[in-house]
């Protein structure tokens, strides 16, 4: 899994609609199933989290990759910025349901990406992925598809920490 995620890095960033200068990302470190990046942005420094899922709902399908990731970017005032990656688009003008123990979080969707859809319950999503075991992201791919995924949080309080001070 690191080895994918380290190849990946740069396509996420593309992929999360961010300068293509982000392709030079440097892995910063692995907290378990999260590896830890940054690259230099025009307006300072980005950090970021990223996991893939350890399940794909159905198995019948081909998912290609996905991602999460938690991004942290001071030069625009972002802090821990929840997104979800997939390598497909989604069904336009649906949602994605994010569930970590007994809550739940709606992002909505654009292309391929997926952000929380009340920006004020980011934090409340980064609190319960740091004291939860797995996180359940469903969502609907542009052919319609009903697809599932489980991602390991194991290691994403460290993970979070090692970028809290990114400058």
């Amino acid at each position: 899994m690191r080895g994918l995620i380290a190849a990946v890095s740069g396509l996420i960033l593309v992929a999360g609609a961010m300068p293509a200068l982000a392709q030079s990302a440097t892995k910063i470190g692995q907290h378990n199933a999260w590896g830890t990046y940054s690259y230099q942005a025009g307006n300072g420094k980005v950090c970021y989290v990223l996991t893939v899922p350890t399940e794909k709902q159905p198995p019948s399908l081909d998912h290609g990759d996905i991602f999460f990731f938690v991004s942290q970017r001071p030069g625009q005032q972002v802090s821990y910025e929840p997104q979800f990656i997939a390598s497909y688009n989604f069904q336009e003008n649906s949602k994605v349901q994010v569930t970590v123990g007994s809550k739940t979080f709606s992002m909505f969707t654009k292309g391929k990406s997926a952000w929380v859809e009340n920006a004020a319950e980011e934090p409340a999503l980064i609190a319960a992925m740091r004291g939860g075991a797995d996180m359940k992201v469903a969502a609907k791919s542009g052919r319609g598809n009903a697809t599932g995924y489980t991602f390991s949080l194991k290691g994403i309080s460290a993970a979070l920490s090692s970028i809290a001070n990114c400058k």
